[in-house]
Formats: structure tokens, C-alpha cells, sequence
């Protein structure tokens, strides 16, 4: 993991030098859930908060460029726990997992920049790459266990609107293991579901 995000960043630093960047705050709302590698417990998903701060690298003239960004992203689901007696016979019944996330996504985007002048007032973008993310806390419970990280893939598309507000909406999908049963060594589970971003470019 260490690998592609120092490779990352090292394009990143490439392309910056014949192109414009720009760096701005950002923030938003993420729809979660948990899917877990065998159909044992139900959940639900929740409503988190995401915010940090996020740069466009953009090559003029082309439209294509990337953007990456630094991220505090709180995820969570409902968790049927008592559902199985493995985890009621410890007390342990149906209750709310949060994770508290740094993120650093990294992203190819196309920007629609040709398009007589319409583009100073709205340009449609898309976009897709790996999101890194960091496990810094979570909610207390005798039954999960988290690694230091994971890795997840997203894309999206949104507008920008007067050269400077970007408004996104984006899907991601966990490919590591966010967190996984103490009981059971093999009963994992990825996090997926929707993102929506806005952002203020300088």
C-alpha cells in the first residue's frame, strides 16, 4: 500500500510542474454499510459527515488532470449482532459501528473544458482511483477488531460551477477488510456506499 501511494504522489509531483493546481476545503455527507463475506447478521446503513481540504492538478488544454486530498470521513451501519448467539450469549445485541477514517483519495479526472465559453460558468467532470484509508477510531465492542488501513476504489462525476465550486457525487467500494468478528477469524467485512462532496477551489 505504501508503494502505490508513494508512486501516486510522485506522478502527482510530475505533473504539477506543467499544470495548473489549485487546493481548496471540502465536505460532505457519505451514505454507508457493511458487507460482510458470509450472509450471518443484517445491517443497516447510516448518514456520516466527511470534511477536509482536496487539490486539482489540471494539464491545459485537455481537460485531464488528477485530484487527491487529505480527509476525516466517519462511516458506520447498524449491526444485528444479537441475531446470532455467538455474540447475544456475551450481552452483545444490535448496535450502531462507527469508524472514524483518514482518507487520502487519489483520482484521474476529465474535465470538460471546451465547450465555447459555457465552461466559465459549469463544466461536467468525472473521475475514479484508489482511496487510502486510515482506521484512527471506532466505536468500543468486544466483538470487532480493525487493521491500521484499507483500500477502496470510487468514482463519480459532478459540475463545476463558476470556475471555483465543485459540486460531486461518487461510489466506493472497499476491496480490504475494514474490520472483522473476534469470534469468528474469517467473518470479515468491507464498507461500500455513496459519497457526496463540495468543494471550493482557490
Amino acid at each position: 500500500m505504501k508503494k502505490i501511494l508513494l508512486a501516486s504522489l510522485a506522478i502527482t509531483s510530475a505533473l504539477a510542474c506543467n499544470a495548473e493546481f489549485r487546493w481548496g476545503p471540502t465536505a460532505g455527507i457519505n451514505i454507508s454499510n457493511y458487507y460482510w463475506k458470509q450472509k450471518l447478521i443484517d445491517n443497516h446503513q447510516l448518514l456520516g459527515p466527511q470534511a477536509g481540504i482536496m487539490g486539482e492538478i489540471m494539464i491545459p488544454g485537455i481537460g485531464f488532470g488528477i485530484d487527491f486530498g487529505l480527509r476525516y470521513q466517519m462511516t458506520g451501519a447498524t449491526v444485528d449482532f444479537g441475531q446470532q448467539n455467538v455474540w447475544a450469549s456475551d450481552g452483545i445485541g444490535d448496535m450502531k459501528v462507527w469508524n472514524h477514517l483518514i482518507q487520502i483519495p487519489i483520482n484521474l479526472r476529465f474535465k470538460w473544458t471546451r465547450m465555447e465559453g459555457v465552461e466559465q460558468y459549469v463544466a461536467p467532470f468525472v473521475y475514479g482511483g484508489p482511496m487510502f484509508n486510515f482506521n484512527v477510531a471506532s466505536t468500543k465492542t468486544h466483538a470487532l477488531e480493525h487493521p491500521a488501513g484499507w483500500i477502496g476504489l470510487q468514482c463519480g462525476l459532478g459540475a463545476e460551477l463558476f470556475e471555483r465550486i465543485q459540486i460531486s457525487a461518487g461510489y466506493l467500494w472497499g476491496v480490504s477488510y475494514l474490520q472483522r468478528t473476534v469470534k469468528l477469524d474469517n467473518f470479515s467485512s468491507r464498507a461500500q456506499g455513496w459519497q457526496v462532496n463540495v468543494a471550493y477551489l482557490f
